[in-house]
């Protein structure tokens, strides 16, 4: 057996683990030492591969396709800074627990710090980032198979189990790479398996203290965090009914959408717009799933409550509380905890939960009042026209900065199904189109929110986008720099700010996407913006559409829209 065929063997029984685990999709970037990994990839039909040039818009596009499938996603590259490309969507996919399992093809040990060409340390290069990682042994004539396979079975194990993450697997390989055409075995095909996801019921006595502290509480409420796949609504929705507690919804919470009016009665959307202005009726009790939320005035206030009782509920090994507070924790799936607390007697005073209700429909009705009545073109009217034109179980997909936290003021609840989602990670703004290009190699429409700035830093994604013919149509808010740096102290600084802080890129959305051959068209009315929805809708495919705002203008309108919700929610509270 020669070294070539070693490689060979070694790829295809690594790629084989994957395939008895349940993966089903994998990330290739183009270079020399990965060869058997692409070949072991390309000559089979059970793991997908797509090509994606650029490996940092691979690791977001693999993390959009994890995060959009629920399983396990691989990406394989060459050695060298190709590694350190994919370090963004990993930090990303750490944090908002997706699992993605990185391949790092690299030199055999010999060759490593002595100067060889395309070589650096990769061996754990993603150090605490990752649930797990292995550098493997470099295959060699007559070597053992069965070492391969079972690295990818745990791959996918340890990305999923606990808290779902990345893994890495460095795997050198030494020279010839591959056999001639003539020598190099045939297509193949794994035994393809199921992934198995474990679930945990709650455990200790966290649950028994909830228990308790629900059954005295007057006041519940219930905060319904980001979380990546959505949160268990039913089982939420539930016990917010049980226990009539209103429920502060994030709309990464998978609770803004999907749900009949009568199930969303206590579903509250509006409270970033009215919280700013208006005091919220003071909880005794506060139950917390998922992330922490989206809106910074939320987490003022979660942070405020230092005398009221917060049960945190999260996986074992997690613990998602940046506010100071100390919540009691309970470790468990947020379903069975949810189903464990529906059992208490509820001991809710009579209204409490009306006089949320109340407040944050009348905020809700006022936002979007103000969003259609803008004289101006308003950012936010982009959601309250998504909300609206979505296609029925769309992925929408907003870019951090202004465009999350105007999905979160704006989009309000939508009864017919979409997923919502965002890189809340690490919160960048760099693999936004990448990841919604991801979700959208899962054969499902999706639109991504992005501003200019973000927009100038993942075009490489535009490459994926025509090549697989992703149905993506990618919404470009041009106001011309960093529109969210206008809410900040460092605007004050007028010398700096603009050359510093605002950083106009001063770019051609539409021009842009036509280097890659993307559809593109800018709308100057909202008549334009609901034509355009709705013929992508018709027949999803590649298509840019830019709307171009004012920053300035923006944070004024944006202040006198929280205005106006804080008023109508004082007003139904006599405030």
């Amino acid at each position: 057996m020669s070294v070539a065929r070693a490689n060979t063997l070694a790829a295809r029984g690594f790629v084989a683990g994957l395939a008895a685990s349940g993966a089903r999709h994998a990330v290739i970037t183009p270079g020399s030492r990965s060869t058997p990994l692409v070949f072991a990839f390309a000559d089979q039909q059970v793991v997908r591969p797509w090509l994606v040039i650029d490996e940092r818009s691979a690791g977001f596009f693999a993390l959009g396709l994890a995060r959009a499938t629920g399983s396990p996603v691989a990406i394989a590259c060459t050695s060298g800074t190709a590694v350190a490309n994919l370090f963004p969507a990993i930090a990303e996919a750490n944090l908002s627990r997706v699992p993605l399992i990185a391949i790092t093809a690299d030199r055999p040990p010999r060759l490593r710090d002595v100067g060889a060409a395309q070589t650096m340390d990769q061996v754990n290069v993603f150090g605490r980032h990752v649930r797990w990682s292995i550098d493997l042994p470099v295959p060699f004539p007559g070597g053992d198979c069965r070492t391969y396979e079972a690295a990818g079975l745990r791959a996918v194990q340890a990305a999923v189990a606990g808290v779902p993450g990345p893994v890495q697997v460095n795997f050198p390989f030494d020279e010839p790479l591959v056999e001639p055409p003539a020598d190099h075995p045939g297509p193949w095909n794994p035994r393809g398996g199921s992934l198995a996801v474990p679930l945990f019921e709650p455990a200790g006595t966290g649950v028994e203290q909830a228990c308790s502290l629900l059954r005295r509480a007057q006041r519940p409420l219930i905060v319904a965090g980001p979380e990546t796949g959505g949160l268990p609504a039913r089982d939420i929705l539930a016990l917010a009914e049980r226990i009539a507690a209103p429920i502060l919804a994030d709309p990464l919470s998978g609770l803004r959408a999907g749900l009949r009016p009568e199930e969303a009665q206590l579903v509250l959307d509006a409270y970033d717009g009215w919280f700013r202005h208006a005091s919220a009726p003071e909880p005794d009790l506060v139950l917390r799933f998922g992330a922490a939320p989206t809106s910074k005035v939320l987490n003022q206030l979660l942070g405020s409550l230092t005398d009221v009782p917060q049960v945190l509920v999260d996986l074992p090994g997690g613990y998602r509380e940046p506010n100071g507070v100390r919540p009691l924790f309970v470790c468990g799936e947020a379903g069975a905890v949810a189903r464990a607390l529906s059992t208490v007697e509820s001991a809710t005073e009579g209204g409490w939960s009306a006089r949320w209700v109340s407040a944050d429909r009348a905020a809700r009705r006022a936002l979007d009042l103000f969003a259609r009545d803008a004289d101006e073109a308003f950012e936010g009217r982009i959601f309250v026209e998504l909300r609206q034109a979505l296609p029925a179980g769309a992925v929408l997909v907003a870019g951090n900065s202004m465009p999350v936290r105007d999905l979160d003021d704006f989009f309000g609840l939508r009864e017919g199904p979409a997923e919502l989602v965002a890189n809340r990670g690490v919160n960048g703004i760099d693999g936004v189109m990448s990841s919604a290009a991801g979700a959208a190699a899962a054969g499902v429409p999706t639109v991504v929110v992005v501003g200019d700035v973000s927009f100038l830093h993942d075009l490489n994604a535009l490459w994926a986008v025509r090549e697989h013919r992703l149905p993506l149509l990618v919404i470009v808010v041009n106001n011309d720099g960093g529109g969210i740096f206008h809410y900040l102290p460092q605007s004050a600084h007028r010398e700096q700010f603009e050359q510093w802080f605002a950083t106009p890129p001063r770019i051609d959305p539409q021009r842009a996407a036509g280097l890659f051959d993307v559809p593109a068209e800018r709308v100057s009315a909202w008549s334009d913006f609901r034509r355009v929805l709705t013929h992508w809708a018709s027949a999803p495919g590649p298509r840019l559409v830019e709307v171009r705002t004012d920053r300035a203008a923006s944070v004024a309108m944006h202040q006198r829209a929280w205005k106006a919700a804080s008023a109508a929610a004082a007003e139904v509270l006599g405030q």
